[in-house]
């Protein structure tokens, strides 16, 4: 058996999202922007998947949705814009965002701050591995021009106080920009609820295409774009359309807010099923149990190095698992959130991402629980073993 628990990191496509992108590809293939058939043959999907991106996350009609690449693209768009538009001229100088951010947005802020002595405040997490609203009390200033942070932590689903912090924020006259990626299809999101100025996202995190994105940027809020070349997407971001992916992208939006009742419901009773099972072995821990989207698991097994356990649990059982963000994944460093809560070393090295989706089965389930404590029995095995090695090599040394 195949089983895949790394839904944080992409999703399968959905085939009905397939289904609906095969047409752009090869029929209706003409540029949106043409005068001709050709072109305006597309206009339909292009609207209905803007409706469907709309209203999936509770955008006005006079607001903004710009299709991009991908999340990373929206982030630092946002995150180098705000820098072009307030903190170059000096009438700004500083971004506040988190120690627990994807790697696109903590990139984007060391650049700034390398680059152009741009001040950056990183928000730190508590024991329990969230951000506690009233900790931007004690940061945001009036010289601050944009807060970002994370909607739901890709490591561990836990759900930051957005609308609270957005709040705080904007009582300061900053910008607020959440990065989505992690909520979409997992929890039900309204920008107009939350208040932020911007909202990133990017289709292939709920069974749509990789290579498709989009930045929602609140009505009223300006932002300089990032292409210039053509009058595309209100002239926020030049460059011809990707019809196929955009179409996908919608489609995916749509299924993923009728998947909610699922997600919250059997994915959820799934993922604690898992994880019970899984606290059972001794000297496991779960970071961030309370207030998480319900397909996310990040358990650390003491003694068990998080690599080794991987290889494992892919070689040997077909078991596809993280030890977090895929786009920091070849660093093979500790996990970042385990390391910002203060997490022994040790700990910070045994981290395991477990992500379900609204595919994973009771069966899939079943078999990742015997697999993975398989695993754990035999690589602590190992590794007293090696170390009962080590301990008589050292005492041999001595004589």
């Amino acid at each position: 058996m195949r089983v895949y628990a790394d839904n944080n990191a992409t999703t399968k496509v959905d085939e009905a999202v397939v289904e609906a992108m095969k047409p752009y590809f090869s029929e209706m293939y003409g540029n949106p922007n043409s005068l001709h058939k050709f072109g305006s043959e597309t206009h339909k999907g292009v609207a209905t998947a803007i409706d469907q991106i709309y209203s999936g996350i509770g955008a006005t009609d006079d607001d903004d949705v710009v299709f991009t690449s991908c999340a990373t693209e929206s982030n630092n768009w946002v995150i180098k814009s705000v820098w072009l538009d307030q903190i170059k001229n000096g009438e700004k100088n500083h971004i506040i965002t988190s120690e627990v951010e994807h790697p696109a947005t903590l990139s984007a802020c060391k650049y700034l701050e390398r680059e152009f002595d741009v001040k950056v405040t990183y928000l730190p997490v508590n024991s329990e591995g969230t951000i506690e609203a009233h900790t931007l009390k004690d940061f945001v200033t009036e010289k601050t021009a944009l807060v970002s942070i994370m909607l739901a932590n890709n490591e561990t689903g836990i759900i930051f106080p957005i609308k609270e912090m957005v709040e705080i924020a904007h009582q300061k006259g900053a910008l607020f920009h959440t990065d989505g990626v992690q909520a979409i299809g997992k929890i039900p999101v309204d920008v107009q609820d939350l208040g932020v100025d911007f909202f990133s996202m990017s289709a292939h995190k709920f069974h749509g295409p990789k290579g498709i994105g989009a930045l929602y940027i609140k009505s009223g809020v300006s932002l300089s774009p990032l292409f210039h070349g053509g009058s595309q997407m209100g002239g926020l971001r030049s460059g011809t359309l990707n019809v196929p992916y955009m179409v996908g992208m919608g489609k995916a939006m749509e299924l993923a807010v009728k998947s909610f009742p699922k997600m919250n419901v059997e994915v959820r009773r799934l993922r604690d099923k898992i994880e019970k099972a899984l606290l059972e072995l001794p000297d496991t821990f779960v970071v961030g149990k309370e207030n998480r989207t319900p397909n996310t698991i990040l358990i650390s097994i003491r003694g068990v190095e998080g690599e080794g356990m991987l290889w494992d649990l892919d070689k040997k059982f077909g078991i596809a698992a993280a030890t977090g963000s895929a786009c920091a994944s070849e660093d093979l460093e500790a996990n970042p959130v385990l390391e910002a809560i203060g997490a022994d070393e040790d700990l910070a090295h045994t981290a395991i991402r477990i992500s379900l989706s609204r595919y994973t089965t009771e069966e899939e389930a079943d078999y990742l629980i015997s697999s993975f404590k398989d695993a754990v029995i035999r690589l602590r095995g190992i590794s007293s073993s090696y170390a009962t090695v080590q301990a008589q090599n050292e005492a041999y040394s001595h004589k």
